[in-house]
């Protein structure tokens, strides 16, 4: 009677299902899984038994630790190594063991078809409350004594994994922040404990990754509010201070806080960005970004940062003066003998030169680029990396813009730069494979450069830029003409496309809106063409002039049609152009 009772029990523990699931999963074995089921992550805390595989049965006689079989055979079919009450007692011994403490982690978190309720959150919070009292009473009072109040850090840590259910009802936000739910997070946020620090990071991240189209947005937006108005961001550069990302969750975590960033800026872009520069964020951002090695929190961190400098003229400025424009051009040096590998490192490049692009509408940053090199090593990346010619191209155009880019145009110049740009004007219209790159948007950046070069320089400078025009029987005349039809034609089949769109919309047509769509359209292009046609034709010798009227007329074209173009183009600009 007692070796039946005995199987009987073994029976029931190894056929027992928690009725809530644990924080943990555990591993089942199956004799035969189907092709379409997923195979369960191993357990690494306990691995499997050598010599068995996850899809064979498993003997209870090779166990050397404990495994719960959750869909095993009934015990009669499980073989035992000796039926001796000794054996049994030893196994069933483990067991229980086991399920204690699965148990004991399935209490860290709520029950998965349990209704959250308004009641229910007020209640975390309270416990939160007085989890994170204690702590602070007990550090204060044992602060030499570390294992005095290790206990309560656990418990406050699992008390914080039980408010991950917050993030599932947005909408309760606005009832939290009244029970002052954000300043205790905050408060939290500041913990002596990284790890503690971190999963509130981590807590807020989930919480504000709410669906715009969701009924919750207003309580993620007040919430992302009351944040930022209690310093959130300086307590995020602190904590991201005393992370080492040689350890793998301490990694994890600058992750998630870039993640909370990001996720912050959804809600209250303008807020973010100036917080952002003014406690510390942007110069953190810059000294990440000048770690050699590439992984996946140097890409998360160029995102952000070109999200802070875009359209801010705080940030940019703040960039400017603590030689960001240097960090970011030693980034991009990495490139100059090889080309960037994986998909996610041709994006993290790409947001170096989109930085760089932002940092240079700041105009006195173009100085400071001028000083750096920028020029030397655009001009080196046209001639060797293929992946970042277009990029490369941006960012000259960028820099040679307006009249704050004349020494910089200048300098293009004496380093032999028209060597580099012009075969890129002769390039022939057409999409270019590599990368998706349209011969649009090349076309555009190699004219806005050739355009501001011989508007921003003088003198021999001038003739030096006139004169290429003159060279190979004038065929980069024919080109800038052959590009003028190119883009004309393409201009009037947008206009075509456009007021056909008109005429089918009831709405009143907004003026700027249209004249917007017709730029992309190629318009803005074709400006930029006749305008260098303009000035070819007023500073350049008589025989390039005829050779360009001669153009027009074979294409029985007046070349009145170049002065309309740049005529409307002055308008748009307004009376002080």
């Amino acid at each position: 009677t007692k070796t039946k009772t005995t199987a009987m029990d073994l029976q029931e523990l190894l056929n027992f299902q928690p009725s809530r699931a644990s924080k943990r999963p555990l591993e089942v074995l199956t004799p035969s899984p189907s092709p379409s089921h997923k195979q369960p992550r191993r357990s690494h805390k306990y691995p499997p038994t050598p010599g068995h595989s996850l899809g064979q049965p498993i003997k209870l006689s090779d166990i050397s630790s404990p495994v719960i079989q959750l869909n095993a055979a009934p015990v009669k079919e499980i073989p035992v190594v000796e039926n001796t009450a000794k054996s049994r007692k030893i196994e069933e011994e483990r067991l229980l063991k086991l399920l204690a403490a699965a148990e004991e982690e399935d209490d860290l978190l709520p029950a998965p078809h349990e209704e959250v309720t308004l009641s229910s959150l007020k209640k975390l919070l309270l416990s939160l409350n007085k989890k994170s009292t204690l702590n602070q009473q007990l550090r204060v009072k044992y602060s030499d004594e570390p294992t005095r109040f290790m206990e309560s850090e656990l418990e406050l840590y699992g008390e914080i994994q039980k408010l991950r259910i917050v993030s599932t009802c947005p909408e309760s936000y606005p009832q939290l922040i009244e029970l002052d739910f954000h300043n205790t997070l905050l408060q939290l946020l500041g913990h002596e404990n990284a790890d503690i620090a971190m999963c509130v990071a981590d807590l807020l991240r989930e919480m504000l990754d709410v669906d715009p189209l969701n009924e919750g947005v207003e309580g993620a937006e007040l919430l992302s509010q009351q944040l930022l108005e209690g310093q959130v961001m300086s307590l995020l550069v602190s904590l991201l201070g005393k992370l080492d990302e040689k350890n793998a969750e301490e990694s994890q975590g600058i992750h998630n806080i870039l993640g909370l960033v990001e996720n912050m800026a959804e809600f209250q872009q303008q807020e973010v960005l100036n917080s952002s520069g003014e406690q510390g964020l942007l110069i953190w951002l810059l000294k990440r970004i000048r770690i050699r090695t590439f992984d996946a929190n140097k890409l998360y961190s160029t995102e952000i940062l070109s999200i802070l400098l875009q359209n801010n003229t705080g940030n940019q400025q703040l960039l400017g003066a603590k030689n960001g424009i240097d960090c970011l051009l030693e980034a991009v040096s990495l490139y100059k003998r090889r080309e960037p590998v994986t998909g996610d490192e041709i994006e993290m490049v790409e947001n170096l030169f989109d930085c760089l692009c932002m940092s240079l509408t700041h105009a006195p940053n173009r100085v400071k680029f001028l000083e750096g090199e920028g020029l030397q090593l655009m001009i080196l990346l046209l001639k060797d990396r293929k992946m970042c010619r277009r990029s490369s191209l941006k960012v000259l155009n960028h820099a040679l813009q307006g009249r704050e880019g004349v020494e910089n145009c200048v300098k293009f110049i004496e380093l032999y730069g028209l060597r580099t740009i012009f075969p890129f004007f002769m390039l022939p219209n057409k999409t270019c494979k590599k990368n998706a790159i349209s011969g649009m948007e090349q076309d555009e950046h190699v004219i806005s450069i050739l355009l501001s070069l011989i508007r921003n320089v003088q003198g021999q400078q001038k003739e030096r830029v006139l004169t290429k025009f003159l060279e190979k029987d004038m065929e980069k005349a024919e080109r800038i003409v052959e590009l003028h039809f190119f883009y004309k034609q393409r201009s009037s089949l947008s206009d075509s496309i456009i007021s056909k769109e008109i005429e089918k919309s009831d709405d009143e047509p907004d003026e700027d809106e249209i004249y917007m769509k017709r730029l992309d359209g190629g318009l803005f292009v074709l400006q930029q063409i006749d305008l260098i046609i303009l000035e070819v034709m007023y500073y350049a010798p008589v025989m390039l002039r005829e050779r360009i009227h001669k153009l027009f007329e074979q294409q029985r074209v007046s070349i009145v049609t170049v002065k309309d173009v740049v005529v409307e183009f002055l308008q748009q600009l307004g009376d002080g152009a």
